[in-house]
């Protein structure tokens, strides 16, 4: 007969509720601190509610009133070095942060928020929300992407769930910090909290960076405020287990639930996971129950749309986080209702004073009405500027006649070779991904010997695209690392899309400029290889019309040395495309010497001639060559384009071999209907229409992502065959046979 045995979790889940002698035991000052943020913010929130109910904030206000307490009872356990981000309702814990960290000491009732530079802060984040330059992100980022990287708040999110992962990069920095020079972190390694909703602990990306933040104990803290409601679905019509807190055991993460009302419960169960992380136990997760008073966003209670009980609303007002600290201060004597009073009014005049310079009588209104001074508003000129980092590449450039003797490398060799080299002049450079740490060198043996050197710096991970790319993105945001990320094949790519094109694509910008990204993914285009629909892709016409990457197309073992070189000073993202067909063959690479870059932007001319273009990359470079030689009639010039981006595309080179050939053919070898040619063809007849003797050729692949079948995967890729059909047509053009 069978035997059932419960089993045991490895960590634990615990309920914290606070007593009268925890109140009576708190210090004073914390008290204070909390009373004075929490007030600061309420009243910050409800004139940013009164200007979105004047039509002045454009877009959302995803208010977090009544959550003040989540917030501030988590950030006053924190330390200035150590990071937080969080949601698209994030006011509450950026406005915390930022006080924090410019009051490391306290603040009092009696002087509440009178210094410059709070009041500074102050109106920056106001500015931000309206969308005005003298926010924190030139008002690009708004209400929901604030962000202070000099105070630790990493930057709130808009995407649910999307900012989880980035936290994880950040806490393994501190994790390895620690590690490597144990002698800055004697009080204890940094650390990260993430704060979320109830909605976002359902989301894949968080799951997933549960699982590896637990697997690889970083100090990450799993902040879930559960409010309750996902707009306006109830928590527990979504999940079967509405105590949110009990994922964490699951993870074997040690877990807390607690009163998210009661901001020293919320400390104490901050402070003992702090405690527990900044021992290196690894991550953490608390869950406090919460409410927040107004709908989703605006001035409106969420009574006003059906959704909640007007008896439920009052209930949780009754349990207001400032008047629960207020009170037990008063009962304690530390506190006056004159003081409290003057503290409310002080702060109000503050924030008053703070909208004031940012608006004035709107000169076109009857009634009075309020509008954005004019001259605040960003310049519309500088829409697109910030996208990627502007700085010149200062390596040493190499002629495309190496000076010295050279050596026959792999391409794949290349590959290890370069990765190398660089993660040895550069203890900021890491590679991770699946796999890569095993099976000598990973499943193609790109990262050959790297485990074995650098150890800490080569880390294998979970099947979790999301997870792992989100951690490049944040790791890369430090400042300090430049990681490196094999995505296996490029359709796993699209698992990971939130975090490289929502997150890591758009930072730079999103944040004003301020957020470095220089992350490099490496992934492999594997048509040919029989590996069917879902591992076949070629991913450049996705990248080339999202904004941020630059992509880069070696087709040489000499090309990838010069152009992963480059790709690693830049402070961007960059996707590196290899493809398959590459890994076996060999070329020519200068001999000891491993530093050498490719100049950003520019294309190289594989073949001169007059009489056609032909644009292509990868392993199409030398089909195309192929397919030149046999119609020397036609006297193609064959431009390898090697950087494919806008923003780094030869435009020189080709426009010079347009304006001389009057022809173009764009070959490729993907699936039409994600082409890199469409973009690049519609660009260039924007910019040489008048050049052109016939419309614009292009040889792709089929509409069908490639089959299983040899055949059918045959049938749906460009070859040899296709390219000299691209010839024909271009000859039939002319007028040739």
């Amino acid at each position: 007969m069978s035997t059932s045995t419960p089993l045991e979790l490895s960590t634990d889940c615990t309920e914290l509720r606070t007593t009268r002698a925890d109140w009576d035991a708190a210090p004073a000052g914390l008290l204070e601190s909390m009373l004075v943020q929490m007030t600061a913010i309420r009243v910050f929130e409800e004139a940013v509610l009164q200007l979105a109910g004047e039509g002045l904030v454009h877009g959302p206000a995803h208010s977090s009133i009544g959550q003040e307490g989540a917030a501030v009872g988590s950030v006053l356990a924190l330390q200035g070095r150590d990071g937080v981000n969080g949601t698209h309702r994030g006011h509450h814990q950026f406005l915390a942060k930022g006080l924090a960290f410019l009051c490391p000491e306290g603040l009092s009732v009696v002087d509440g928020l009178k210094t410059d530079a709070v009041k500074e802060f102050i109106h920056r984040t106001m500015s931000e929300i309206l969308g005005l330059k003298a926010g924190f992100s030139g008002g690009r980022g708004g209400s929901m992407h604030l962000q202070w990287l000099d105070a630790g708040a990493l930057g709130t999110n808009a995407i649910v769930g999307g900012g989880v992962p980035l936290a994880a990069g950040n806490a393994w920095a501190q994790r390895h910090d620690a590690e490597v020079a144990p002698e800055a972190a004697e009080s204890g390694m940094g650390v990260t909290v993430t704060y979320f909703g109830d909605g976002a602990s359902n989301i894949g990306s968080t799951l997933e960076t549960m699982n590896l933040a637990a697997a690889w104990r970083l100090p990450l803290c799993f902040y879930i405020e559960n409010n309750l409601y996902a707009v306006s679905t109830h928590v527990a019509d979504v999940t079967g287990e509405p105590r949110l807190a009990a994922r964490g055991p699951g993870f074997g993460i040690k877990s807390w639930r607690v009163d998210g009302m009661d901001p020293l419960a919320v400390y104490l169960a901050q402070q003992a996971a702090v405690e527990y992380m900044r021992a290196g136990k690894g991550a953490t997760l608390i869950e406090a129950e919460t409410y927040r008073y107004f709908h989703q966003n605006g001035p409106f209670p969420g009574s006003a749309f059906g959704y909640r009980s007007k008896e439920e609303e009052k209930q949780w007002r009754d349990r207001d986080p400032l008047a629960k600290v207020a009170g037990e201060m008063i009962r304690r004597g530390l506190l006056t209702e004159t003081q409290q009073a003057d503290l409310i009014a002080q702060i109000t005049e503050l924030v008053a004073g703070s909208v004031a310079e940012i608006t004035e009588k709107d000169p076109e209104s009857t009634k009075g009405a309020r509008r954005i001074r004019p001259a605040l508003w960003p310049d519309p000129g500088a829409v697109d500027s910030g996208i990627r980092s502007d700085q010149p590449l200062t390596g040493r450039i190499l002629g495309d006649v190496s000076d010295g003797g050279t050596v026959e490398r792999r391409f794949v060799d290349a590959i290890a070779d370069v990765l190398d080299r660089r993660m040895a002049e550069d203890p900021g450079v890491l590679v991770l991904g699946e796999d890569i740490h095993r099976l000598k060198g990973g499943t193609n043996g790109a990262t050959r010997g790297l485990k074995d050197t650098y150890p800490d710096r080569v880390l294998g991970t979970p099947i979790s695209e999301n997870a792992f790319a989100g951690l490049a993105g944040g790791l890369s945001m430090t400042g300090r690392y430049k990681p490196v990320v094999e995505f296996m094949y490029s359709d796993f790519l699209w698992v990971a899309a939130d975090q490289i094109f929502n997150q890591i694509g758009k930072a730079r910008h999103m944040f004003g400029g301020h957020s470095s990204m220089p992350v490099v993914l490496r992934s492999k285009v594997a048509m040919g290889a029989g590996y069917g629909s879902q591992h076949s892709m070629d991913p450049a016409g996705i990248f080339a019309n999202n904004p941020g990457w630059r992509i880069v197309a070696p087709s040489t073992p000499r090309e990838y040395i010069g152009l992963m070189n480059a790709a690693l000073e830049l402070d961007d993202p960059v996707l590196v495309l290899e493809h398959v067909d590459l890994y076996a063959i060999k070329g020519q690479i200068p001999e000891g010497d491993l530093d050498y870059q490719l100049p950003l932007g520019k294309a190289a001319i594989r073949r001169q001639g007059e009489g056609v273009t032909v644009l292509t990359y990868l392993n199409m470079v030398e089909i195309s060559l192929q397919a030149a030689e046999q119609r020397p009639d036609l006297d193609a010039e064959v431009i390898d384009l090697r950087w494919l981006d806008r923003a780094s595309l030869d435009w020189e080179s080709i426009g010079a071999s347009i304006q001389k050939t009057n022809n173009v053919l764009i070959v490729e070898q993907g699936a039409r209907g994600t082409s890199y040619g469409g973009w690049l063809s519609d660009e260039i007849q924007r910019r040489f229409f008048d050049y052109l003797d016939q419309p614009i050729q292009r040889v792709t692949g089929r509409e069908a992502a490639p089959s299983i079948s040899k055949v059918l995967e045959a049938a749906a890729n460009a070859d040899l065959n296709d390219v000299l059909a691209g010839f024909d047509e271009v000859a039939r053009n002319l007028g040739r046979s």
